[in-house]
């Protein structure tokens, strides 16, 4: 596929990076260090077990891949050497580069990534695609692995290299056998930096060293392709959920970047001659307000409508970005607006609020009262602005909100649990999707409708999951967008979730620090700290 339409109209910007711990360990001196603000704190290290972006972040720098997707979308070599895939599309052999090593000295052999592949697949959209036409998957010899096939699967190569969460990160084959609906409790990889787990406390700090036996790629560095220079000793990850906190520390010097400021104080650090802002990824995010169809009053689909036709995209967009116009857009679908795939297509619910509306529906559904348990992080800007609208829109509509004040880590934990909502469980929790992730089917967890094997919520819908194949077999373009409707449409009439709107955010970082770019996550391969 043409990937040159993924994408129309999207310029590249500039982009920052932050870090931060105000009370670090000691380091010895002339160790480069950068102080690192992350999004979130790194409650939990295990990038298949969840979906968090913030995981996702900090295992790029532990664990590497097969392949790396690149600014254009494109999967490229990263620890394969090669691939050959047989005439008839159903045998893939790969080989692996050599000199490949593990933090603990071992060589990267086949068997540790086919037992990486295997508990990726479990857990991963794609990856279950691949596991229901897959007759075998076996290591050849230490740098060989052969997947073999029921059917052709044209896009193998994008599966694995998605930067959509959970990315199939390589580990070592003791490590990739726990069950992938556990967490991991060793942190092994073989990617440019290695976990520093002493230094680990969750909701303060995580560090990160540099991986003196990284083999790096000769080619020039291009997102998750390419080259992964370290030029730094040391990254620190300083959780600041208190945005003023964060702010002060950047402009003191106490960090070198801010990932996410939040965009009323992006004025003031503008202000400051030794700090950079700017947009930090062009292709934005989807708001997602997720609900759980698993048990009531979500389970009724009537009771997802009224508070689809409830919400105002503008007051969600207004309580992330607040008054600045250009950083946000209504989007009332689940493709990334500006991309080939955007489509509006039954989307009329999400264009205008209608309260009485949805005072109707809710009557109809034969809603008793049941408490909605709206489980909201605080140390998040994004889901906490995103979560007091939604408490009002629902005390508004009638329905009884059990609003769980918590933090994303806490979130984390709680969504991935099936339980009644009153034992545990959840009825509804926010998130954001990144427009990378969200320009396809490829990486776009939140429309799937697979039930069970669905992301947290579990939406189970046979027509949306069958359109989503189809597009995977499509042989143009224009059969794409084609299809794009149909998904579309599907999931805005079973609310498979629902979008909140379209919004860009910013990155702030010191001018000490070069090499910074733009993108859906903070890469520090290539950042340079005079």
């Amino acid at each position: 596929m043409d990937r040159r339409h993924v994408l129309k109209g999207i310029g590249a910007a500039g982009v920052g990076a932050t870090v931060g711990p105000l009370a670090a360990p000691a380091i010895a001196q002339g160790v480069k260090t950068i102080k690192f603000v992350p999004q979130a704190n790194l409650a939990n290290f295990d990038p298949i077990w969840g979906t968090q972006y913030v995981v996702r972040n900090a295992s790029q720098l532990v664990w590497d891949m097969l392949y790396g997707m690149d600014s254009k979308l494109q999967p490229k070599r990263q620890m394969v050497e090669s691939e050959e895939v047989s005439s008839d599309g159903l045998v893939w052999t790969f080989k692996l580069r050599d000199g490949l090593k593990f933090h603990d000295g071992e060589p990267v052999r086949a068997k540790d990534c086919v037992a990486s592949i295997e508990r990726w697949s479990v857990r991963d959209g794609m990856g279950q695609m691949l596991r229901a036409i897959q007759k075998e998957l076996v290591a050849v010899d230490d740098r060989t692995f052969k997947w073999t096939l029921a059917k052709p699967y044209p896009k193998m190569l994008m599966a694995l290299g998605k930067i959509g969460t959970p990315i199939c990160f390589i580990m070592p084959e003791r490590i990739a056998k726990t069950d992938p609906f556990k967490q991991i409790e060793e942190y092994v990889g073989s990617g440019p930096m290695k976990f520093v787990k002493g230094d680990w406390k969750p909701g303060a700090m995580a560090a990160f060293e540099r991986n003196k036996d990284y083999v790096s790629r000769s080619e020039a560095t291009d997102w998750f392709a390419g080259a992964k220079p370290m030029f730094v000793d040391r990254v620190e990850w300083l959780i600041m959920p208190d945005p003023a906190t964060a702010a002060a520390a950047l402009q003191n010097g106490e960090v070198d970047w801010w990932e996410n400021p939040i965009s009323d104080l992006v004025p003031v650090l503008k202000r400051n001659k030794n700090i950079k802002v700017d947009i930090a990824d062009p292709l934005g995010n989807i708001g997602s307000f997720r609900l759980n169809h698993m048990h009531p009053p979500f389970d009724n689909i009537k009771v997802r409508q009224a508070v689809q036709a409830a919400i105002s995209q503008e007051d969600y967009m207004r309580a992330i970005v607040g008054s600045e116009d250009a950083l946000w857009k209504p989007c009332p679908g689940f493709f990334t607006p500006g991309s080939y795939m955007y489509s509006e297509a039954g989307g009329e619910a999400l264009k205008k609020s209608d309260i009485e509306k949805a005072k109707k529906l809710l009557k109809e559904s034969g809603y008793s009262g049941q408490p909605v348990v709206c489980v909201v992080a605080q140390d998040q800007p994004i889901t906490k602005a995103m979560g007091e609208i939604t408490a009002d829109i629902l005390k508004k509509i009638g329905m009884n909100v059990d609003f769980v004040a918590t933090d994303w880590g806490t979130v984390g934990q709680r969504r991935a649990s099936k339980n009644p909502p009153a034992q545990g469980g959840w009825s509804m929790f926010h998130t954001w999707h990144a427009g990378v992730d969200t320009a396809t089917p490829v990486g776009n967890i939140g429309i799937r409708a697979s039930g069970d094997k669905a992301w947290f919520g579990w939406p189970k819908d046979d027509q949306v999951e069958a359109d989503i194949a189809s597009w995977y077999d499509a042989k143009s373009v224009e059969e794409e967008k084609k299809i794009a409707d149909k998904i579309n449409r599907g999931c805005m009439e079973n609310v498979t979730y629902i979008p909140t709107g379209f919004f860009l955010g910013y990155q702030g970082w010191r001018s000490s620090l070069e090499g910074v770019t733009s993108g859906p996550l903070p890469w520090f391969w290539g950042v340079k700290k005079a």
